[in-house]
């Protein structure tokens, strides 16, 4: 398998993603404002987007494709998930839908205090809650793909609903404001439909064979619901400590935004490399522990490493030095202040910091992942997460909001040093002489460039995007050249 070309496609389809995302967050916001429809849109699509993160993207593929991987691919094991898969989320679906006034109640009780909001949220959940069946069901089929190498198509799906979102909210000046909430669940759900039927057709073409059939129950099964429940719960975990996190911003005015905006900018590069990453790591890996060819997994671990730092590296210095010219440019407009661009740019810079730990901490768990190891990632993803809210509460009164960012980096790092343990312990990770040098190597380069761009005065959008250009043609050749030869 070619990791660089294939992490290459899945991390611009990622990137492509985030700017359509960008771009229907900037149409939402002026089609619907910042107030009671808006508001409903985003409470409304929360649910369903709980469900995919829960069910779909990490945790059933993770889980999914080593297992599928040990059974050669077999087509039974495949049909029989895929109709338990549909038949909970069917049963999800129908509770969810009798007992919506409930949660809507649960999730957003201050609706209620304004007349019909609560009842409009309530109707439009329901329209959308039905995506979590096509969504969580098009992940499934993702993996499928995945499993078989085939990954840009599947990585295209969230830039299909965001094409599709951004369409409805063009066409919202040609039909009546009081119906743009209801088109825009039922985009929601067709977009949902169209995707579960692209992957299947691309599926049904390459004679995969899958299709429903009469659910049964195997030691497979049993076993593949036993690791999802526990990824669950360490999911629930992450859920619980963002909420932690926000309960402590909340006691310092505009915190929770500061920090809603620094989470933004550092994920996105994250997002762009090290979920591409993952993605096609844990198919690869999950081949060569199948057929018991450990050189082959400590290849592809190290040539992941080297070919994701060589570009995390570089972000990491970029943003602690422009974060700054980066929020004003931005965001530094209207009711937007010069204190507010400080704050977030300070959380950015100690942020930043984490992420070669969490590149890295990918690697090790789709790695432990794919040796069907589920609960070691969980426990350290639990530990690492305890101490980052303990951190949010100890920091807080000494530092105010940049406690989370502290306690992020701190975590982060930490759950890093559990995971690189856990592989070593088991012989799942082998680094290489060249990796580290390789890795030194990127580092003084990014550093000694991020030097020059200190200096560089930053007077507007224009000469910050010109900054940027011009830093990646320096860095990118030279450190392209250092990974191939030394």
């Amino acid at each position: 398998m070619k990791l660089g070309k294939h992490i290459f496609g899945v991390g611009a389809m990622t990137g492509i993603s985030r700017i359509f995302g960008f771009v229907r967050d900037m149409l939402i916001a002026r089609v619907l404002g910042a107030g009671r429809l808006s508001d409903i849109f985003l409470a409304a699509f929360k649910l369903p987007n709980l469900f995919r993160d829960l069910l779909g993207e990490g945790a059933l593929s993770a889980i999914f494709i080593p297992m599928y991987t040990d059974l050669k691919k077999d087509d039974a094991f495949a049909k029989n998930v895929f109709s338990w898969l549909m038949v909970v989320l069917l049963g999800i679906t129908i509770i969810f839908e009798i007992f919506m006034p409930l949660i809507v109640w649960i999730l957003a009780p201050g609706f209620a205090d304004e007349v019909g909001k609560m009842q409009l949220t309530i109707t439009i959940s329901r329209i959308m809650f039905f995506y979590v069946i096509f969504v969580c069901g098009s992940a499934f089929l993702s993996a499928i793909l995945n499993a078989f190498s085939r990954f840009l198509l599947a990585a295209f799906m969230p830039v299909l609903l965001n094409i599709m979102l951004i369409g409805a909210l063009l066409a919202s000046a040609f039909y009546s404001h009081g119906i743009v909430l209801y088109v825009m669940a039922g985009t929601v759900v067709l977009s949902g439909i169209i995707q579960m039927a692209i992957l299947w057709l691309r599926i049904r073409q390459r004679h995969f064979g899958l299709h429903l059939v009469v659910p049964r129950w195997t030691p497979q099964i049993k076993s593949l619901l036993h690791r999802l429940g526990i990824s669950i719960i360490g999911n629930g975990f992450y859920q619980i400590t963002i909420i932690v996190g926000t309960l402590v911003a909340s006691f310092q005015s505009g915190a929770v935004s500061w920090l809603y905006y620094s989470d933004r900018i550092v994920q996105l590069p994250f997002a762009m490399i090290g979920l591409a990453v993952g993605t096609v790591l844990i198919s690869s890996i999950s081949n060569a522990l199948a057929d018991g060819n450990m050189r082959s997994v400590y290849l592809q671990q190290n040539s992941s490493m080297r070919r994701s730092l060589m570009l995390i590296i570089p972000c990491m210095v970029g943003l602690i030095i422009l974060a700054e010219p980066i929020i004003r440019c931005l965001f530094q407009y209207g009711a937007w202040t010069p204190e507010s661009t400080h704050a977030v740019a300070t959380a950015i810079k100690i942020q930043a910091l984490v992420l070669p730990a969490m590149m890295i901490s990918q690697i090790y768990s789709k790695t432990l992942y794919a040796a069907q190891d589920v609960k070691t990632p969980v426990k350290t993803s639990m530990i690492s997460l305890a101490v980052a809210a303990v951190i949010y509460l100890a920091a807080f009164p000494f530092i105010g909001y940049l406690a989370i960012p502290v306690g992020v980096v701190i975590s982060g790092y930490l759950k890093n040093a559990l995971l690189g343990r856990a592989c070593a312990k088991r012989g799942l990770i082998k680094l290489d002489g060249r990796t580290a040098r390789a890795v030194v190597a990127f580092s003084i380069i990014a550093v000694a460039l991020g030097a020059v761009l200190y200096m560089v005065p930053i007077s507007g959008i224009i000469v910050l995007g010109a900054a940027i250009c011009g830093f990646a043609i320096l860095y990118l050749p030279v450190a392209y050249f250092i990974d191939r030869k030394i």
